[in-house]
């Protein structure tokens, strides 16, 4: 098992405080929430063991394990993990100002062999990685690697609704996805006309009502395959799905892998 210090903050004191190095620390959450902050250094943030979420002023992002996350300086944010045993493995690089477009937004990818063979190499670093040290070359040239084998950010965010009238419908949507939701319904139910709800939707979250449940559905299937002991099968009809292909299907265009890989994915970092 690995050993949780209680000690201060490391996030607070010690990432920031030789801004020359790269920060590393790897270890068990022991917590469920770090609260809202920022850092002078990147951050690139990679879990098992469970489900994260990285709030931001402007979204939720759902950093499912086997996943990575790209935090660019500057950007406030809290972590919530679903489990206090979630391992997370971060590093800290120094902002560069002329750094690709890549460094520049947060996003989630998942991870290759070739990153998650770096990543088991540097499983025992903490504290900081000197410039000219063998171990601090090896990190830079994982923050280098990054854009040319992460592809595309996955879609693993909600935007937080912002209108009042969204809050009690988005609030809803969330405890009834396992079940056939017409938006219609929701739209009568909470006494909007369809157009109305459908223009609050768009303006609000930038996305459809369907796009918000489906997203709101798969990230709900993410967790609920965590569970190692629980079937795809069952999986898909507590989502609300009746169909198993149409349910992969669904999770294959959001994740870029059938649900039974990803449930069979394996945790490199576990003690």
């Amino acid at each position: 098992m690995i050993k949780v210090e209680k000690k201060e903050k490391y996030y607070i004191t010690e990432v920031d405080a030789n801004q020359y190095s790269i920060y590393c620390h790897h270890d068990l959450m022991g917590e469920l929430l770090i609260p809202n902050h920022s850092h002078d250094k990147d951050q690139f943030l990679y879990t098992e063991g469970g489900v994260v979420y990285v709030k931001t002023e402007k979204k939720t992002y759902f950093l499912p394990a086997r996943h990575f996350m790209w935090i660019p300086a500057g950007v406030k944010h809290s972590i919530h993990p679903n489990a206090e045993d979630v391992i997370m493995r971060n590093l800290y690089f120094p902002k560069e100002e002329m750094g690709m477009d890549f460094y520049k937004k947060e996003g989630i990818y998942p991870v290759n062999d070739l990153l998650l063979n770096l990543l088991l190499f540097t499983n025992r670093w903490n504290g900081n990685l000197e410039q000219d040290t063998r171990n601090y070359t090896i990190a830079k040239a994982l923050k280098v690697l990054l854009p040319e084998l992460s592809g595309n950010s996955l879609e693993l965010s909600l935007p937080l609704a912002k209108d009042k009238r969204l809050l009690k419908i988005t609030e809803y949507i969330n405890a009834h996805l396992h079940e056939h939701l017409l938006f219609t319904d929701i739209a009568q139910q909470y006494g909007f006309s369809t157009r109305t709800l459908h223009r609050i939707f768009t303006k609000d979250l930038s996305m459809s009502f369907i796009q918000y449940f489906t997203i709101c559905r798969m990230l709900r299937a993410i967790e609920l395959l965590q569970k190692k002991n629980i079937p795809v099968s069952e999986v898909a009809l507590s989502v609300g799905y009746n169909s198993l292909p149409s349910f992969s299907n669904t999770f294959y265009k959001l994740l870029g892998q059938r649900p039974s890989e990803y449930a069979k994915g394996k945790n490199i970092l576990e003690k």
